[in-house]
């Protein structure tokens, strides 16, 4: 890792990676811990706003993805034939997704959020075998089936009988898995085999597949050290994402399944008070969200450290978190909340921890085993402390992905000279700290200046009656003005006394010029602001003072 000469950072020595020949996701999430005699310890929990509390052990999990795997066995299909799973959170998703990875197929996670013909794309796209999905997602593809010509057999989680099709065998797992009589031994994979696709969120264009290999679950066990900060007992982890997303998948299933501690995930409407209680319902240790989550639940909750006595340890990712955030947490629950940085294609390699003292803005430092460089794309040369440049990251780095699916070309664009290039920016500090600026694209050039989003959402996310907001460029005449756009919790606010804040808290080339109040923001399916597609039509009222 390039880091500067007062450097504060863990070293690579710091991490050894003893990456075997043969790995498979499926097993280690599953069988490890009954291999180790703790098949008794219960591995998730499901808090289901309509079916209630529901659990399994590790001993059941591992049954029931052996079932699930013998149940793909046996529609004899291709060697790493695609699996789709498309369900909401429940204890099916860990069995068909490490399922499908322990007979040697190929997972393919999905959003509950995508439409019908979303969800048709990709099952074209990925030339899915398999779906694994519940009665309304097929009640909605069921007129498009015909277009699903990839498809050998659909499986829908809790109904008790088949149903009819004119073109695929629509079957209901819940009975297929139980006629399951003999287990067949499971393919051996190489730790390079395929395991799992993911799909980016579709920023530009059509959503792109992520090829991930088996060993990008031990490419992430540096952040079991520093970032989930685990400890040698059960730790017991609530997260509140959708299985789906990368960030989700990886901190909040694979992760702590391989290490063999229990999961509680939710499924339902989002309720500032639920995380709170089910904090203190499941004696959780460790708890993982987002920005917003933490937001809500300092704004409408009166909770604090009393309230949850277990919690020890709390993670943030997929947007900056605000100052004002980070400090109320703080002060209110006693804790620190430890961000980190990731992509679909590398999840999150890059963290805080409480190996060294939260600087509020930067987003830490890269992880030992991870030895990425900030580089000049062009001439693959390192840059100095406090100058711009590309994350890379080494081609060989276990943590990274395999490919793009089906797109070489894709592929070369990213991969090549021995280096992965993110396509994000950042810039170390003297002490060695990572300050995160976005992509290339994203950057402002205003007069001259190269002005960072994330540094002037970041002040105004500190604004107390600001709940979002998004920094962009707006073209005006000849010039390229620095704006943004605001989410208020207060339906009075003036946008002139945002502007004014933005003034005295930012440096003059930063502050934004126009400061547009807004109701929310086009996003992408797991949430993120699609910047690019923000537009003045979006916005409610606008400042009228730009200097």
């Amino acid at each position: 890792m390039n880091a500067p000469s007062k450097d504060l950072s863990l070293k690579q020595k710091d991490w050894t990676w003893n990456i075997p020949e043969y790995f498979n996701i499926g097993s280690a999430c599953s069988d490890r811990q009954v291999n180790a005699s703790n098949g008794d310890q219960i591995a998730m929990i499901v808090e289901d706003d309509d079916l209630g509390t529901t659990s399994i052990s590790y001993q059941e999990l591992a049954n029931k993805t052996s079932c699930f795997a013998e149940l793909i066995k046996n529609l004899g299909l291709d060697q790493q034939a695609r699996v789709l799973v498309r369900l909401p959170n429940c204890l099916y998703y860990p069995v068909a997704f490490l399922g499908a990875m322990k007979a040697g197929n190929i997972a393919v996670p999905t959003s509950t959020l995508l439409t019908a013909k979303e969800v048709v794309y990709l099952a074209q796209d990925s030339q899915a075998s398999v779906l694994v999905t519940d009665i309304d997602t097929w009640e909605s593809l069921e007129p498009m089936a015909r277009e699903l010509t990839s498809l050998k057999a659909v499986y829908i989680h809790n109904v008790t009988h088949d149903i009819s099709n004119d073109f695929i065998a629509v079957k209901s797992l819940d009975v297929e898995m139980d006629k399951i009589e003999t287990i067949t031994p499971n393919l051996i994979t190489k730790s390079t085999d395929p395991a799992y696709l993911v799909y980016t969120s579709g920023t530009t264009g059509y959503p792109k597949g992520v090829l991930h290999s088996h060993r990008a679950l031990l490419g992430r066990q540096p952040a079991a050290k520093y970032w989930f900060n685990f400890n040698a007992e059960n730790d017991r982890i609530l997260h509140t994402g959708k299985f789906n997303w990368t960030y989700v998948l990886g901190s909040g299933l694979m992760d702590p399944l391989f290490l063999g501690k229990t999961v509680i995930v939710h499924e339902g409407k989002n309720n500032a008070k639920q995380w709170i209680d089910l904090i203190h319902k499941h004696s959780a240790t460790i708890f993982i969200g987002v920005p917003t989550i933490y937001r809500q639940i300092l704004q409408k909750t009166d909770s604090s450290k009393q309230d949850v006595p277990s919690l020890r340890h709390c993670m943030s990712a997929g947007e900056h978190l605000s100052d004002e955030v980070f400090v109320e947490w703080t002060e209110r629950f006693s804790l620190d909340i430890y961000e980190a940085v990731g992509m679909s294609e590398f999840s999150y390699y890059i963290s805080q921890s409480i190996h060294n003292p939260i600087r509020p803005g930067s987003a830490g430092f890269p992880q030992p085993g991870h030895d990425i460089k900030l580089m000049h794309p062009e001439t693959l040369q390192t840059v100095k402390a406090g100058e711009e440049g590309m994350i890379c990251v080494p081609h060989d780095d276990p943590g990274l992905f395999l490919e793009y699916w089906n797109q070489p070309e894709e592929t070369a664009k990213y991969k090549h000279d021995g280096w992965f290039f993110t396509g994000d920016y950042a810039r170390y500090d003297n002490d060695g700290y990572l300050w995160f600026l976005g992509r290339k694209d994203d950057i402002i050039k205003s007069f001259g200046y190269r002005v960072s989003p994330y540094e002037i959402e970041r002040i105004f996310k500190s604004h107390p009656r600001v709940s979002d907001c998004a920094a962009i460029g707006e073209i005006a005449g000849d010039k390229v003005l620095v704006v943004v756009y605001v989410v208020s919790s207060d339906p009075d606010i003036d946008p002139n006394e945002l502007y004014a804040y933005g003034k005295s808290n930012l440096a003059s080339y930063k502050a934004p010029k126009l400061v547009y109040i807004t109701k929310d923001f086009p996003r992408t399916k797991n949430g993120k602001i699609l910047r690019r597609a923000i537009t003045k039509s979006d916005a409610s009222s606008v400042s009228r003072v730009r200097a």
